[in-house]
C-alpha cells in the first residue's frame, strides 16, 4: 500500500508524463561534474560569456513563485541551479512545478553568481532524468540512523557527502597500491576463491557445494599457498588484491567478507616486507589522508566563522518576526556557541594533526589518538612486549600459565605457545597505538613461517599494529618441504578449526620442486582505509557490509518529505 507521500510522487510522475516527457529519462551527453564546473568558472570573464551543463539529485529546493533555486548533488560535489518562469518555456516550466526532492535532473545554461555569490547555472533547459518515488531521509545532509546507512547504502551515499568521499579515498588507497607494487615490478595475479583445500590463514571457512562435481569446496580464507605456488612456478614477484572468507565474528575491526592484498617476493625476507609496509602505509597518508586531513581542518574553521555571521545575520535581520529582544538572546546564544569551539578546536586531534603535517610531520588523527607516521616505524620483540607489559618471559611458561589465569583464560586445556599468544592479545594489543612491527612469534604458532636459524623456537614473522588494530602479517617464508610437511600434519590443543594446519598434499609437492627463499605478507585494506579515513567501524569502509537479515515483518514507517528548504 502505497504512503500519501508516493501517493503525491505518483501523481506528479504522472503529470510529467501527460507533458510528453519521459519521466525515468534517457540519456544526457555532456555532463560536466559540479566540481569542475566550480573549478573552471573565470570570476572575472564577462557575465553571460561562460556555460555548464549539470545533472545531479535534487538535494535542496526553493520554490519563490516565478523563479525556483535547486541544489543538484553528483559524485563530486554539488551546484545550484535557477530556474525562470520567463526564461523556460510552458511546458519545462511545468516540469519544474512538478520536482521533487531526490528527483535527478539535468540542467543548462550560462553560469554566474547571485547576488549572495552562490556559483549558479542560470537554466535555459531542464531535463528530468529520473523521478524519485520515494523521499529522501529528512535529514538532506546525512543519515544519522547507523542501520540505514549500512543496510541502505545508497540513501546513505546519496545524502552523506562525507561517506562519498571515504569511498572515494578507499578507491584511491587501492589504485596508489597498485602503482606502487608495480613501480617494484610486482605482477598483479588471480588466484581460486573457490577452494577444495582451505588453508593460509588461521580460520573457519565457509562450505559450498559444486553440484557438476558433486564436491564441497571452500570459500577462501587466504591466497597464501597459491601466490606461492607462482613463486614455484617462476613467478618472482606477485599480488593479489582478493576477497576473503572467514566464517567468524563480526565487530567494528570484523567482517566476515573482507578484502585482502598479498604479495610475495623471491630472494626477500620480512625485512623487506616491513620497507613495503612502511611505503604503502606511508605513500597514503602523505598523498591522500594528509590533503584531506587539512581540508577537514579548513571546513571546520569555515563552519565556527559562519556561526559567527550567521549571529550577526539575527541581530540585522528586518524582516524576523522575533522582537528585538528575541533577537538579541539568539544572537548572543549563538556567539556564546562561537566561543566556545573557538576555543575548544585548536585542542582537537584534528586541528592538532593538521598543525603538525604543516609544520612537515605525518600525524592523522584517529578518533581521539593522534598517529605518528613518520619512518622508521618501532620495530618491537614479541618476547620483550610480553616481559614489559604482562610481566612474564615467554620462556617461563609456569609463570606464563599463571598469568592466564590470573586473565581468566581457561589454560589447562591449551597448547603452551597458545596459552603464550592469548596472554600477548590480552595484555599487550592495547598498549599498541602507534605503528609498530612486532617481530619474532613463538614458532609453534606459525607454521607457514622459516625459523630463525639461531633459535628454532622462533618464527621469522611480523605482525603490523596500529591503533590497537592488526593492520598486516608477513612472514619470511617456510620453502623446506619436510618442515612445511611436519608442521601441517601437526596439530596444538586449542587451535580446532581455526587452523592454519590443513594439510596440501599438492603444495608440499610443489615446496619439492624448489620454492625460492622470500619474502611475502598480507594487509587488511578494509582496516587500512579505516586507518587512513579515520574511520571507527569496519563497517563504514564496505559499501554493503554484511548484517543480520530483517525478519521482522511489521511495516516501517514511511518517511515524510523533508520541506523545501
Amino acid at each position: 500500500m502505497l504512503s500519501k507521500v508516493q501517493e503525491d510522487r505518483q501523481k506528479k510522475m504522472q503529470a510529467i508524463d501527460e507533458l510528453g516527457l519521459d519521466p525515468r529519462g534517457w540519456r544526457y551527453d555532456n555532463v560536466e561534474p559540479a566540481a569542475e564546473i566550480k573549478a573552471g568558472f573565470i570570476e572575472d570573464a564577462e557575465e553571460g560569456s561562460q556555460s555548464a551543463r549539470a545533472a545531479g539529485r535534487i538535494v535542496l529546493f526553493r520554490d519563490m513563485g516565478k523563479m525556483m533555486f535547486a541544489t543538484l548533488r553528483d559524485s563530486s560535489g554539488q551546484i545550484q541551479i535557477a530556474l525562470r518562469k520567463n526564461i523556460l518555456d510552458e511546458t519545462t516550466w511545468a516540469l519544474a512545478k512538478n520536482l521533487d526532492l531526490g528527483d535527478i535532473v539535468g540542467a543548462d545554461g550560462p553560469i554566474h553568481r547571485t547576488r549572495t555569490g552562490e556559483l549558479t547555472i542560470w537554466a535555459t533547459s531542464l531535463t528530468m532524468l529520473s523521478k524519485s518515488l520515494r523521499p529522501m531521509p529528512e535529514k538532506f545532509h546525512g543519515l544519522s540512523d547507523v542501520e540505514i546507512r549500512y543496510r541502505q547504502r545508497y540513501l546513505d551515499l546519496m545524502t552523506n557527502p562525507d561517506s562519498m568521499a571515504t569511498f572515494k579515498k578507499r578507491i584511491e588507497i587501492i589504485d596508489l597500491i597498485r602503482e606502487t607494487l608495480r613501480g617494484r615490478r610486482y605482477m598483479e595475479v588471480e588466484t581460486p576463491m573457490m577452494q577444495s583445500i582451505y588453508g593460509g590463514a588461521a580460520a573457519r571457512p565457509f562450505v559450498t557445494h559444486h553440484n557438476t562435481f558433486d564436491c564441497d569446496l571452500f570459500m577462501r580464507i587466504s591466497p597464501e599457498l597459491y601466490l606461492k605456488r607462482l613463486l614455484v612456478g617462476g613467478m618472482e614477484r606477485v599480488f593479489e588484491i582478493n576477497r576473503n572468507f572467514r566464517n567468524e565474528g563480526v565487530d567494528t575491526s570484523h567482517n566476515p567478507e573482507f578484502t585482502m592484498m598479498e604479495l610475495y617476493e623471491a630472494y626477500a625476507d620480512y625485512n623487506v616486507m616491513m620497507e613495503i609496509a612502511e611505503d604503502l602505509f606511508c605513500d597514503a597518508a602523505e598523498k591522500i589522508s594528509k590533503p584531506a586531513l587539512i581540508a577537514q581542518r579548513d571546513r571546520k574553521l569555515t563552519e565556527i566563522a559562519q556561526i559567527e555571521t550567521d549571529a550577526q545575520r539575527v541581530l540585522n535581520n528586518k524582516r524576523s518576526p522575533l522582537s528585538d529582544e528575541e533577537k538579541q538572546a539568539e544572537h548572543d546564544k549563538r556567539m556564546a556557541r562561537h566561543a566556545e569551539e573557538t576555543a575548544a578546536f585548536p585542542e582537537s586531534p584534528l586541528a592538532k594533526a593538521a598543525a603538525a603535517c604543516e609544520a612537515g610531520g605525518l600525524v592523522l588523527s584517529y578518533g581521539e589518538i593522534l598517529l605518528d607516521f613518520a619512518r622508521p616505524w618501532t620495530r618491537a620483540k614479541y618476547a620483550d612486549l610480553l616481559q614489559e607489559h604482562a610481566g612474564v618471559s615467554m620462556d617461563d611458561v609456569p609463570a606464563v600459565r599463571a598469568k592466564a589465569r590470573e586473565l581468566h583464560i581457561e589454560e589447562e586445556k591449551l597448547d603452551d605457545a597458545v596459552v603464550i599468544n592469548e596472554v600477548f592479545e590480552a595484555t599487550v594489543e592495547d598498549h599498541l597505538v602507534q605503528p609498530t612491527f612486532v617481530c619474532d612469534y613463538p614458532a609453534a604458532i606459525c607454521p607457514l613461517t622459516r625459523r630463525d636459524p639461531n633459535n628454532p623456537d622462533i618464527a621469522l614473522r611480523f605482525e603490523l599494529f596500529a591503533a590497537n588494530m592488526e593492520l598486516a602479517n608477513a612472514y619470511t617464508e617456510l620453502n623446506d618441504p619436510e618442515i612445511q610437511q611436519a608442521n601441517l600434519a601437526g596439530q596444538l590443543k586449542g587451535e580446532e578449526d581455526e587452523t592454519m594446519r590443513v594439510m596440501d598434499e599438492d603444495f608440499i609437492t610443489a615446496l619439492e620442486h624448489g620454492m625460492p627463499p622470500a619474502g611475502g605478507m598480507g594487509i587488511g585494506i578494509d582496516r587500512m582505509v579505516m586507518l587512513l579515513t579515520d574511520s571507527q567501524s569496519i563497517r563504514d569502509v564496505v559499501l554493503f557490509p554484511l548484517l543480520r537479515p530483517i525478519t521482522d515483518d511489521a511495516p516501517t514507517e514511511e518517511p515524510q518529505d523533508a520541506p523545501a528548504e
